[in-house]
């Protein structure tokens, strides 16, 4: 199975990651894990990028997709691959589908975790208090929904022309929202 879960922040896709990867037996990819251990080990694409993110800014298309096309090809992906946080960009999208055509793979199906504004603001800001996290403020919440509206949320239209979108409601219990997205998933994967 090889799936992308998308959603805005707040929405439970940390959660449902791990749980569909334990379903699944895939492993489940990071983009943030993966710059960190491209840093953590000094290669030059995490060197290369630890220099854009030492200035503050975002890590180009070209180096993400460098590193992506690096761990697709190890051996634990073969089974499958469960990937979080990335493509945020239509470029992306498209760098991917690339790289999967020459590996002579393909997605399953890309997974849309839904919920209002309103729901995810409240929960990250819960999120805070509980954590401790100081990126969970309200100005910051709304800066993060903001930038997902904008960069992410049309690859949702994308997945959707490709065949590709399951749309699942992230509310409810963390069991029901895993179950109506292995569901939703059996439905996508037998058409």
């Amino acid at each position: 199975m090889r799936l992308i879960l998308l959603g805005p922040p707040g929405v439970g896709k940390g959660t449902q990651a791990q749980r569909l990867q334990d379903h699944y037996a895939i492993v489940h990819l990071s983009t943030g894990e993966l710059l960190r251990d491209e840093i953590a080990d000094g290669t030059d694409l995490g060197l290369h990028a630890k220099s854009f993110i030492d200035q503050g800014l975002l890590v180009p298309d070209q180096i993400l997709l460098d590193m992506m096309n690096g761990r697709l090809q190890h051996t634990d992906c073969e089974a499958g691959f469960l990937l979080d946080g990335f493509p945020r960009t239509i470029p992306q999208a498209e760098g991917l589908t690339g790289i999967l055509a020459t590996l002579d793979q393909a997605l399953n199906a890309v997974v849309c975790l839904t919920a209002d504004r309103e729901e995810l603001i409240h929960r990250l800001l819960l999120r805070g208090k509980t954590s401790g996290r100081t990126d969970d403020n309200l100005a910051v919440i709304r800066q993060r929904l903001d930038v997902y509206r904008q960069q992410t949320e049309p690859l949702i239209d994308y997945y959707r022309a490709n065949g590709l979108l399951v749309e699942v409601s992230g509310l409810g219990t963390i069991p029901e929202i895993t179950e109506r997205i292995i569901n939703a998933l059996d439905i996508q994967c037998l058409e």
